[in-house]
């Protein structure tokens, strides 16, 4: 029979979703059950739960708000009628572990919630107002449905924060940073920090003892230098918006185009939406932000999404080659995330540019889909690996450990 101590529900609360993962810690750190809940408040909302032995739910449950969301999710999990139980009562959750996406300088580390930690998470609202809101919503949904459980916040930018003042600060007048908070936060830390630990298990290195560049590629990406478990540096910036060239989001880009678009009469919440919603590789391409629909569109000859292609991967070279640079070589680069773990192509034009780094790649290792693996070939130097992230159990993890379980 499973502990209640053992068992820690994983929360990731969105505008208008609510994701979660239940888990059973300990040795085995087991994923007990799974789901999602969409447009929550909107037309034709949408709930499916799977739990780890196959059984699954879905429905179309008229869901007001994220109370209701949670509550219904939690009475399936225990209603054996449900046919996805996995929970004799709500009784048997120890805890559990939030994704926060923005803790600006307010959170270095997660934390277990209180009324003055909520407090803080709501001054860095003007840093994440899509985020944040949400992020509290789950909280306050779960301080009503688990009274007494501990809840725990935990931060997308908090690995982050080990960034020397170099890497984090950006070249305005001093004061824009400590009156504003005008600086490099990163995010992706949860994702980087799980992939970097697995990394080094995986190699039976300490991690104290590796320098390595993570690869976070999805529909949102980022790249991460980690010097013996410490973030040197990170491309994604003040928010998500800066660095490679991600689904809809176009990195890294000229400040001066924003102050000349203004001028051609968009206005801020236009560019907002053009540069977070409308660019990247769907802006490029013109035909989709998936980069699967890219590669195929690219090999029919489609001009434009070849341009994507191409610019997605020169992007992430010319960031991998500087971090290289800055950890004075590094032990391994590793590929994780929707693209980075499925998409043998991409990994094989990366590497292919990244040669001259002491990276080779052996063509039928890197055939390998979602699973830890090393793809370069043994006279490499710079090892190219693949490595499966899982945010849901790193927050997990974070959670036993702030409450000291």
């Amino acid at each position: 029979m499973r502990t209640k101590s053992s068992i820690i529900l994983v929360l990731n609360s969105g505008s208008s979703s609510l994701k979660f993962q239940l888990f059973q810690m300990g040795q085995e750190e087991q994923m007990l059950a799974k789901g999602l809940l969409e447009r929550i408040g909107l037309k034709d909302p949408i709930m499916s739960i799977k739990c780890s032995d196959g059984r699954e739910f879905k429905d179309k449950p008229a869901i007001k708000n994220h109370d209701e969301a949670l509550a219904l999710v939690c009475e399936k999990l225990v209603d054996p009628k449900s046919g996805v139980a996995v929970l004799q009562s709500l009784g048997d959750v120890h805890a559990v572990g939030h994704r926060v996406v923005h803790g600006a300088e307010e959170f270095r580390d997660s934390a277990v919630v209180t009324a003055e930690i909520k407090a803080s998470i709501a001054k860095c609202i003007p840093l994440a107002p899509l985020h944040n809101p949400a992020n509290l919503m789950g909280i306050e949904a779960c301080e009503k449905e688990f009274p007494g459980v501990p809840n725990v916040a935990v931060f997308d930018t908090a690995f982050h924060h080990s960034m020397p003042p170099s890497s984090y600060l950006y070249a305005v007048p001093y004061e824009y940073y400590k009156k504003y908070g005008i600086r490099k936060y990163g995010f992706h830390g949860t994702s980087h920090k799980y992939v970097a630990e697995s990394a080094a298990k995986y190699l039976r290195h300490s991690l104290a003892d590796l320098r390595l560049i993570t690869c976070h590629l999805g529909n949102g990406c980022s790249v991460c230098a980690i010097d013996r478990g410490k973030v040197v540096d990170t491309s994604m910036g003040m928010t998500p918006l800066p660095g490679l060239v991600m689904g809809t989001r176009c990195g890294d880009i000229d400040p001066a185009v924003i102050i000349y678009l203004m001028r051609q009469g968009m206005k801020a919440d236009e560019i907002d939406g053009l540069l977070n919603k409308k660019s990247g590789l769907l802006g490029v391409a013109g035909i989709s932000s998936d980069m699967r629909e890219i590669i195929e569109a690219t090999e029919k000859g489609h001009e434009q999404a070849s341009r994507a292609m191409q610019l997605f991967v020169q992007r992430l070279v010319f960031y991998i080659g500087s971090y290289h640079t800055i950890l004075h070589g590094a032990h391994a680069v590793i590929f994780t995330g929707g693209i980075g773990e499925n998409s043998a192509y991409i990994r094989s034009r990366i590497v292919e540019r990244i040669h001259r780094l002491g990276c080779h790649l052996d063509e039928s290792k890197n055939q390998v889909i979602g699973r830890p693996a090393i793809i370069s070939d043994e006279r490499s130097t710079l090892k190219a690996m693949v490595m499966p992230t899982n945010e849901e159990l790193m927050i997990a993890r974070d959670t036993m450990r702030v409450l000291g379980d």
